[in-house]
């Protein structure tokens, strides 16, 4: 089924409610795509912006570990469009290409070990219960 956007224009007021807030929040002057697809389900569209601005927002880690976290398992889970969003979030948080080349080597070391790991059946060592 092809995907449909819903452009603030078009939006109910509800939906138009969640774009000012993401909009006022990023101190930016457009919609990306995601929310714009989201908002067919105005519900969905309020639960993952609350979600993540709570959870993206600085805490005991800080936004560029966060942002590095979510390229991360984008990467894995092959999501683009979640890798290239928060590529540009990180790198607007300090992200460097050489961070950037760091993390994808341990993205693919990660995976690789993890389905050997998987692969073996190799049972945790009673030191790291």
């Amino acid at each position: 089924m092809p995907v449909t956007y819903i452009e603030y224009e078009d939006a109910t007021p509800e939906v138009r409610a969640v774009y000012d807030d993401i909009m006022a929040t990023r101190k930016t002057d457009w919609i990306n795509n995601f929310w714009k697809a989201l908002a067919q389900d105005p519900a969905t569209l309020r639960r993952t912006w609350e979600a993540v601005k709570e959870i993206m927002a600085p805490g005991a880690l800080d936004s560029l570990t966060k942002e590095m976290i979510y390229i991360a398992i984008s990467a894995t889970n092959q999501c683009g469009y979640c890798v290239a969003t928060h590529s540009a979030a990180a790198r607007k948080a300090g992200m460097t290409d050489e961070m950037f080349g760091e993390l994808m080597a341990v993205v693919g070391l990660a995976n690789q070990n993890n389905g050997l790991a998987a692969g073996y059946r190799v049972e945790v060592d009673e030191k790291f219960r």
